[in-house]
């Protein structure tokens, strides 16, 4: 039996946290087990508990802190060398530094790094994003494969030079597809929310980060409430910056028409009542959100970058956007909103091009054969 341990930052309720959580689960109990190293104070920690050895570390945080990134790096060698695990395989940018440099200083022998998204991205200043182009080399010296979301970030991993061709694989964030696609609506959203019946409710979903721009959602949602009175935005998620987007909203004077839903876990009924998902990352791996919308049968209007581009059809499923025209965002949503036959015809091609290859049932398949390899 292959002994697989996870690492990642935190267990918030996002994409990657989601794929490494199903996947575990679902492995072939009888070729594999699993456990997880994770920093503190996830909305998922205790479900993870639940299931799996957990290890939690106090200095394991997503910002940059030296005096506790090597806490954090040593505490996870200290784990490895206990447990001995076959496999390490690390989620998101900071634990795959450094959950891959603990692994080989702790001698484990597979180490395998999933992309969603890289360290650096087009927003960053030159010398920052040089640095962790340098570190994002480095820690692939000790991986024996990294797995790409989207096959752009291959792209992007061979034009820096991160590694060579035949160390990348592709294995989408799958989402459990069939569920989302025949979902039926177990309440009712708008009723729940005080909104009114004919209200049409754009979505959006993202831990509030600034990878995720969501100022840019307001500013949009701010034009397009303007234009179309039944207009209603909902942004779904939490965190550190909620407070600015807070203000932000109440400057609008549209407090009642953007609304912060904190945490759900029922995403698949609010993407069901929603009538159009919209995504303002300013980077991104393969967003799950993306594709969970589309298998509710949502048109999407997202930022053209990373994965995003490979999902979205312009003018058929949604459309591709220019990191921070939001202006551009918010006339998208007036005319889906206001062409009723074009939204329909838009939702139901949606809907029909998320197939077996965005599955997470397939994804667990091709992790299992990756394992075995």
């Amino acid at each position: 039996m292959l002994k697989i341990c996870y690492i990642i930052t935190k267990l918030e309720l996002g994409g990657a946290q989601k794929v490494a959580l199903y996947t575990a689960e679902r492995l072939d109990k009888d070729k594999f087990s699993s456990f997880f190293i994770t920093g503190k104070g996830g909305i998922l920690d205790g479900k993870a508990a639940q299931k799996f050895k957990l290890f939690q570390l106090d200095s394991f945080v997503r910002e940059i802190r030296p005096l506790k990134d090597i806490a954090a790096l040593f505490g996870i060698y200290k784990i490895l060398k206990k447990e001995k695990p076959n496999i390490v395989h690390t989620h998101s940018s900071k634990a795959g530094i450094l959950g891959r440099i603990a692994a080989k200083l702790a001698g484990v022998k597979t180490v395998i790094h999933t992309i969603h998204g890289y360290g650096f991205n087009e927003t960053q200043k030159w010398h920052i994003k040089y640095f962790f182009i340098l570190v994002e080399k480095f820690c692939a010296l000790f991986s024996d494969k990294l797995i790409a979301v989207a096959e752009e970030d291959i792209k992007k991993g061979l034009r820096y030079k991160i590694a060579k061709e035949d160390k990348f694989v592709l294995i989408r964030a799958g989402i459990d597809v069939n569920y989302y696609k025949n979902y039926k609506l177990q309440t009712n959203l708008k009723k729940s929310l005080n909104l009114s019946d004919n209200a049409k409710i754009v979505t959006t979903i993202g831990p509030f980060k600034p990878q995720k721009n969501l100022k840019d959602f307001i500013k949009a949602a701010e034009i397009a409430g303007k234009n179309v009175s039944e207009a209603v935005f909902l942004i779904t998620g939490d965190g550190d910056l909620r407070k600015r987007l807070e203000e932000q909203i109440s400057k609008t004077g549209m407090k009642d028409k953007i609304i912060l839903l904190g945490w759900r876990d029922d995403i698949a009924e609010i993407l069901t009542s929603s009538d159009i998902f919209v995504m303002t990352s300013l980077w991104e791996g393969l967003p799950r959100a993306i594709i969970e919308a589309m298998c509710c049968a949502k048109p999407v209007i997202a930022n053209a970058v990373d994965g995003v581009k490979e999902i979205i059809s312009e003018g058929k499923n949604g459309y591709k956007i220019q990191p921070y025209d939001y202006g551009d965002t918010a006339q998208k949503i007036i005319k889906l909103l206001q062409n009723d036959a074009l939204l329909k015809e838009m939702s139901a091609e949606a809907q029909s091009s998320i197939t077996e290859e965005f599955d997470i049932n397939y994804t667990v398949r091709q992790q299992e054969e990756l394992y075995l390899k």
